[in-house]
């Protein structure tokens, strides 16, 4: 007989995430009519299908397209630029009406390329669409994060890291030069070590320590390096965080610790603790929920 093992929620992450993901023969049904579909544009000057991003603008847009960028889940080692939309139907959609462009971009799996691949290639990716902001019609001076699970802690990173010039971060380590102007971070990791302080150091396997290439407790110097949490400053740009009460693969009081730190820096931000949620679903893309996400962007734009 087989030996039933309880998994730690960290491991149950994988499989949550890999559960939202939408195929791509039916993206375009979530769009509004008249989206313009730009798809699997390489943003790396490579051919890794990892180092693809699409571009999604609203019909009739003109130049200087203020842009939401998308950054999927699926504990670092799943899923692709698609995943994360199947829930968020309601919420991309208003996305398009609203007169915003999205960009969802993808980045090498933790089970390729252990940590920092996935920064330097979000890194890239935006660097791409800063560079080219022009060509398709993108206001580079309108970039919007918008993360989920382990996307939400990619941006969350990505955003917060971008004035500190972490040079292991950027390809070639040559500094980027776009800039963030907002945030919105639902349900990403904050702090690898007080999220796994009560694991056994000695199991590997989990995301966290596939991502790491070893395991938090073991390698302490890694897990600070990797979470948001360590780059918070004045200078950072404001925050959303939406985060499920029950949510049973990151705790939201990883969100609950994020928003303090931005808080004893003075950074504008916003928690929203969605009742009975999980870590992720339909109880996410509600109208209450869309209303503070456009009233937290509108007030970014000013």
């Amino acid at each position: 007989m087989h030996q039933v093992r309880i998994l730690p929620p960290i491991v149950v992450f994988i499989t949550l995430a890999f559960a939202s993901h939408a195929q791509p023969d039916r993206i375009k049904e979530i769009f509004p009519s008249g989206t313009v579909f730009m798809q699997n544009i390489p943003y790396a000057g490579d051919s890794l299908k990892k180092h693809l991003l699409d571009i999604y603008m609203p019909a009739n847009a003109k130049a200087n397209t203020p842009l939401v960028i998308w950054v999927h889940g699926g504990a670092w080692m799943l899923n692709d630029k698609y995943a994360d939309m199947g829930y968020m139907t309601n919420t991309i959609k208003s996305i398009l009406e609203k007169g915003y462009a999205l960009a969802s971009i993808d980045y090498r799996h933790s089970t390729t390329a252990v940590f920092p691949a996935q920064i330097q290639d979000c890194n890239q990716a935006l660097e791409f669409l800063h560079n080219n902001a022009a060509k398709y019609k993108l206001d580079k001076s309108k970039f919007v994060l918008f993360g989920f699970s382990a996307g939400g802690h990619l941006a969350s990173l990505l955003a917060l890291s971008n004035n500190n010039n972490v040079t292991e971060f950027y390809p070639q380590k040559k500094k980027t030069t776009f800039k963030i102007k907002a945030v919105i971070d639902f349900y990403g990791p904050s702090d690898f070590l007080s999220m796994t302080a009560t694991g056994d150091p000695n199991v590997t396997g989990d995301p966290i320590s596939t991502l790491l290439g070893a395991s938090p407790l073991k390698r302490p110097d890694l897990s600070k390096i990797a979470s948001p949490a360590n780059y918070v400053d004045k200078d950072d740009p404001p925050f959303i965080i939406v985060h499920g009460e029950k949510d049973e693969s990151v705790p939201y009081q990883q969100s609950v610790l994020l928003q303090s730190y931005l808080n004893l820096a003075h950074v504008k931000n916003e928690l929203i603790i969605v009742k009975d949620a999980p870590h992720y679903g339909v109880m996410f893309d509600t109208e209450e929920i869309r209303t503070k996400l456009f009233a937290f962007l509108d007030n970014s734009f000013k």
